[in-house]
């Protein structure tokens, strides 16, 4: 009620010291120590002392010992006056606003006007510490935003830092430090603070981390190759033809012509390194293996799906002899698939690059296998297969860090290769099919249009007409391809998918318990969508190598071809890189001309690299 206040009296409003000027009858004037006029509700303010308080100046500091009055009370309860009298001998608008003061402190004392809290030595001493540690976070902080603004950072900072990095790796999405220095939460702008400050350089590829896969190798005990009869075929010459430097070969070929008879041009045999063998279903190397999907190929090293141990017992030729899965397709002068046979076997390994197959071309067996090859891929392409032909490059990290950027020729040893996976995956689907055994089958939808011709521009368009390929359950066309049906199953030491299909094999042919179809498809969910997040990881990362390849070769000027044109920019193909940039014309260049082009700039954390038409 208003009754309750009088003039003069002093009171708390909004925990600011007040004086009533003037009290009606619902409204009470008062003036507060800013000296502001207000007119408030009875309930707004609270009785600090009855006064009387004329002027302000009168709540000067009284002196007294508050402090001993807290030792005498520490741990117990008092009151405003109680405790005013104590310290001051006195309870005074002056008295009364020190007190409060050291309330709102909080430091020795706590509490309401009615009742205050007297805190313990222990209690006092906790809170010092507290306000110690705050008050040295702070100062902490403005050393860190100076040297933000400066460019640089000290190693104290890396509290703070591996924050911002966080979420530059895409570990957390909010940031109190990013937000505090008013600088966007994204991974791309903390990247790029982190590569300003100099607390990151180049070298720092975030985007496995930023896509969730893993980057740790497996590290799991792994089953001895069990005791089973095994056709030896090590008379048979097995080359396992891989780029130069791969350390997990998986695929073999052999050519057997003795017997080819009725039209038979031979028998092509495809020895698949024998992982099913070891790696069972619903075993913990094959849940973890699950769980990644797939190798992951980074330039700056590979990341297994299967731990390394196994990779030396099972990757053809690391030993003198090795165990397969070796399929045994006999097949036509025309590329026609007639027969498969599919055995465990044993198989003596010749390694060798795609540049040393090349060369040996004219060479038994290579001829016969170019022969075959260039025979199955004139039924696909007769058989709608689209064909792609766009510059492809490898980028990879040397010994010394150095990024090496290396185009890939269209080398038939590499077709010949191609052509007996894809044989042996026509050949394994038409093989499931007849004998009811649930696999993931691989499809792809048709092209959304039909492009002609064999240009740059062309292919570029024609590349943009496909879709994706897709794995189920179901067998059905892949239309890239050019075949009725297909399945991936000659990579179970890279691709998740592929052991599942050895796995299904392998069981079959011991007449042994298969996986349901709806076992299958359950694998075929977990691991078709961390694959492609894996894929997109290889994507990005290559594309942050090859914007570091540029920012260290700032002088860079190449060869461009275009392929297309967006508005007043020209699309163009920069082989040697394996990429694609869009330049601005003044006026349209002709399609499939080729250019002269200059780098200009590169941002590195959304791996953009800006070029120019090279004039000179």
């Amino acid at each position: 009620m208003s009754e309750n206040f009088q003039p003069d009296n002093f009171v708390l409003y909004k925990n600011q010291a007040a004086r009533v000027t003037n009290v009606a009858a619902k409204k009470i004037n008062i003036v507060v120590q800013d000296g502001t006029a207000v007119s408030v509700r009875p309930k707004d303010i609270e009785l600090l002392h009855p006064g009387p308080l004329r002027s302000f100046g009168e709540l000067a500091k009284p002196p007294g010992e508050l402090l001993t009055a807290w030792e005498l009370l520490a741990g117990e309860t008092t009151s405003l006056q109680e405790l005013s009298e104590l310290a001051y001998d006195a309870f005074t608008p002056a008295t009364a606003w020190a007190i409060w003061q050291a309330v709102n402190d909080g430091l020795h004392f706590s509490g309401t006007l009615e009742t205050i809290t007297v805190h313990t030595p222990e209690q006092v001493a906790a809170a010092q510490e507290a306000r110690a540690a705050k008050a040295a976070e702070a100062e902490a902080w403005e050393a860190f935003a100076s040297r933000v603004q400066k460019g640089t950072f000290a190693v104290e900072d890396g509290r703070f830092l591996q924050e911002i990095a966080a979420v530059a790796m895409g570990q957390q999405e909010r940031s109190q430090v990013l937000r505090q220095l008013n600088q966007s939460e994204t991974p791309e702008n903390a990247h790029a603070l982190l590569l300003k400050l100099g607390y990151w350089d180049e070298t720092v590829n975030p985007y496995p981390s930023r896509i969730g896969v893993t980057t740790s190798q497996p590290n799991l005990p792994i089953p001895a190759l069990p005791n089973e009869d095994r056709r030896d075929l090590t008379h048979l010459t097995a080359l396992a033809i891989d780029d130069a430097g791969s350390s997990d070969p998986d695929d073999a070929l052999s050519w057997d012509n003795a017997g080819a008879e009725h039209g038979r041009s031979g028998r092509l045999w495809v020895h698949i390194a024998d992982v099913a063998a070891v790696v069972t279903p619903g075993s913990a190397i094959d849940l973890e293996a699950r769980a990644r999907g797939a190798n992951l190929y980074l330039p700056e090293g590979t990341i297994h799906m299967l731990p390394e141990t196994l990779t030396d017992l099972l990757a053809l030729g690391r030993q003198d002899t090795s165990p397969a899965l070796s399929f045994g397709l006999d097949v036509l002068a025309d590329g026609t698939i007639v027969n498969l046979e599919i055995v465990p076997s044993t198989v003596r390994v010749t390694r060798l690059s795609y540049d040393e197959a090349q060369a040996r071309l004219d060479e038994t067996p290579f001829r016969e296998l170019l022969a075959i090859a260039q025979a199955y891929e004139a039924r696909r392409v007769a058989n709608g297969a689209v064909q792609i032909n766009l510059p492809e490059v490898k980028i990879r990290l040397d010994e010394a860090g150095e990024v090496e950027i290396r185009p890939l020729p269209p080398l038939q040893s590499r077709d010949l290769v191609r052509e007996a996976m894809l044989m042996t995956g026509q050949a394994v689907a038409q093989f499931a099919q007849q004998h009811h055994i649930p696999i993931p089958y691989t499809t792809q939808d048709a092209p959304t249009e039909i492009v002609e011709g064999d240009t740059p521009s062309a292919n570029f368009a024609r590349r943009k007409t496909m879709s994706g390929s897709q794995p189920g359950s179901t067998p059905g066309r892949h239309a890239g391809l050019g075949l009725d049906q297909y399945v991936q199953a000659t990579s179970p030491l890279r691709r998740y998918l592929d052991l599942v299909v050895h796995q299904q094999l392998r069981a079959f042919l011991r007449g042994g318990p298969i996986l349901d179809e709806q076992a299958v498809m359950e694998r075929v969910g977990a691991a078709y969508a961390v694959s492609g997040d894996v894929r997109y990881a290889e994507r990005l990362s290559n594309g942050h190598w090859t914007a570091v390849y540029l920012l260290r070769h700032p002088a860079w000027t190449g060869e461009g071809i275009v392929i297309d044109q967006r508005g007043k920019r020209d699309l163009v193909l920069l082989p040697a890189l394996g990429s694609e940039t869009s330049i601005y014309a003044k006026e349209p260049t002709a399609l499939d001309s080729t250019v002269q082009v200059q780098l200009q700039s590169v941002d590195l954390p959304p791996r953009e690299a800006h070029f120019r038409f090279n004039k000179a």
